[in-house]
């Protein structure tokens, strides 16, 4: 089978790799999208991802595809269903690391429910916390909108984390996928006002047309003059960003990252700020959460009120691999899909 391997940093390779075997508790689920995450699989292309240096590796975490075959213990797959985030952690090749390893012709997918039931969802016995989120996903909903919920799921559990309600003045740092999502979500939770910025125009155009209510590039005096908000939203993972928050967040309002800080530690300048505020950081996606977010995402596709062709810039054949990793890089794709 295909797999995408970056074979060392900036440098990928599409590899003839030997097809998985499920068991007890897997579905075998073969691949037919899978999109690019512009974060997380840009900085393990560049070997910025912290603690993931096993190279070669596989990449990805965001694809869907179809089950093919189960194991005897599985219960909440079966032959047919469209399942959601299959990934290989484990290869026959030896030395071969994984990225998540959903970039693939054929990935697998643990039964968490059924390893939980029968006692042995932990490390012992092969159980990640990513299994929480192997998911089939209702037939009616399309393979691009699946796709998409790798990305929707993880904002969603995020926005609850953040306790943001609606009413409130919010303002979202950064325009990729994750900063568009809170956008769109935003509106459809009723959010009292928000806005977005980012450098570059297409993208804060892009932001207005989600329903934002206004968008502003980085230093635009307008932001501080626009009073004070209650919830600011780092959706890049910077430290340069917290700290010019600081100085538009109301008395108890909160400053919220969303993204993996790169640097294990940072100077935060609390003096432009208010006595009292709140920061929280969000690294990581909290699985459970993230699970059941599916439902209210469910809902919003099937009223039209959430469509991948509001997301989706660009798509490549997986044969074309490097041509999505460098639109990627080029500032000019908001989110990529690969078909296999």
């Amino acid at each position: 089978m295909r797999g995408i391997v970056v074979t060392e940093p900036n440098k990928v390779e599409l590899w003839d790799l030997a097809r998985p075997e499920p068991g007890p508790y897997q579905a075998l689920v073969r691949t037919d999208i899978c999109a690019m995450c512009n974060s997380t699989d840009a900085k393990v292309v560049s070997g910025h991802f912290p603690g993931l240096a096993n190279y070669p590796l596989v990449l990805g975490h965001e694809a869907t595809g179809i089950v093919e075959a189960v194991g005897e213990k599985v219960t909440q797959f079966k032959v047919g269903d469209r399942l959601l985030s299959g990934m290989l952690f484990d290869f026959q090749e030896k030395g071969l690391g994984s990225g998540w390893g959903g970039f693939c012709d054929y990935t697998l997918a643990n039964d968490h429910d059924a390893m939980t039931a029968d006692g042995i969802a932990d490390a012992e016995h092969g159980w990640y916390e990513c299994h929480e989120v192997q998911n089939v996903i209702p037939a009616d909903i399309p393979a691009e909108e699946t796709a998409l919920m790798c990305t929707w799921r993880e904002v969603m559990g995020g926005i609850e984390v953040f306790r943001i309600k609606a009413g409130d003045r919010v303002l979202i740092y950064g325009g990729g996928p994750v900063g568009m999502s809170f956008v769109k979500f935003g509106k459809l939770l009723g959010w009292g006002w928000i806005g977005l910025v980012d450098t570059l125009e297409w993208k804060r155009a892009k932001a207005i047309e989600l329903g934002a209510d206004a968008a502003f590039a980085p230093g635009d005096p307008a932001l501080e003059h626009n009073g004070k908000y209650d919830v600011i939203i780092d959706a890049v993972g910077s430290p340069k960003i917290i700290n010019e928050a600081i100085g538009m967040i109301r008395m108890e309002g909160t400053i919220c990252v969303y993204g993996v800080l790169a640097d294990g530690s940072f100077n935060l300048n609390k003096e432009p700020g208010p006595y009292n505020f709140n920061l929280l950081i969000h690294q990581w996606p909290t699985r459970r959460k993230e699970r059941e977010s599916a439902d209210q995402l469910i809902e919003w596709i099937r009223a039209g009120k959430l469509t991948a062709s509001e997301f989706v810039t660009h798509r490549f054949p997986v044969e074309r691999f490097e041509e999505a990793l460098a639109a990627v890089r080029s500032g000019t794709v908001l989110k990529c899909l690969i078909d296999f």
